[in-house]
């Protein structure tokens, strides 16, 4: 482990992110975090850390949770495979912190170029570049996740420090396909509806693949060296 506090715990999206966090980790020799695969979505996340909560999981004194994964870009500054971490995240005029120590102390330990964001959560799956821009705009926001807010509020509440390390997916110059149908009720995604939406736009899909690509790349990358120390 590297020359910071612990961290118990890394929360990924399952899929394709848990996938890639899994790999980056595999072959290092220290201690390693516990990684959990979480669902996709505010309220399934929601449910999911409630009912982890009845098993005490994440909420040992002093823990660290470290949330990994991609997200979509909501401003012209940050492109396709560029590292975040987050300050805050903000859902409907709330906002939740991220813990600003250990934010710092992950800051320090990558010699790549890491940008501090301000994210915005969405229950949804923000598609179109025009709306994309509007949100950067309207809510001074850097970023779009699905699950930020959401573990920010049970973890800030439960005292247990959080930071936010995420890997931009896709740029806010181009739509991607609206997959907001595809992800089911319970956070998980299903292949049928995703593959009819990645073929209602395949220029979309493409680019969406190429970037979802470099992102997993990245994310890979740096989970290996923020724990190779």
């Amino acid at each position: 482990m590297s020359n910071f506090l612990p961290i118990n715990t890394i929360l990924v999206p399952q899929g394709a992110e848990y996938k890639a966090v899994c790999r980056g980790l595999s072959g290092i020799t220290g201690s390693i975090p516990t990684v959990v695969a979480i669902p996709v979505g505010m309220k399934p996340l929601l449910k999911y850390l409630q009912q982890s909560q009845g098993n005490g999981q994440f909420l040992a004194p002093k823990s660290r949770v470290l949330i990994m994964g991609v997200c979509g870009s909501l401003s012209d500054r940050y492109a396709v495979g560029d590292i975040v971490l987050y300050q805050d995240c903000v859902y409907q005029g709330k906002q939740q912190e991220c813990d600003r120590t250990f934010t710092d102390q992950l800051h320090s330990s990558i010699p790549d170029k890491v940008s501090f964001v301000k994210s915005l959560t969405s229950d949804r799956v923000i598609w179109s570049a025009a709306e994309k821009h509007r949100l950067g705009e309207t809510l001074a926001a850097d970023v779009v996740d699905m699950e930020g807010f959401t573990a920010l509020e049970f973890f800030n509440a439960a005292g247990v420090d959080v930071a936010m390390l995420r890997v931009v997916s896709d740029d806010c110059q181009h739509d991607i396909p609206d997959l907001t149908p595809a992800i089911n009720s319970d956070g998980s995604l299903n292949p049928f509806p995703l593959a009819m939406g990645m073929l209602r736009q395949p220029l979309a899909a493409t680019r969406l693949i190429r970037g979802s690509l470099t992102a997993l790349k990245v994310l890979e990358e740096v989970t290996n060296t923020l724990f190779s120390g």
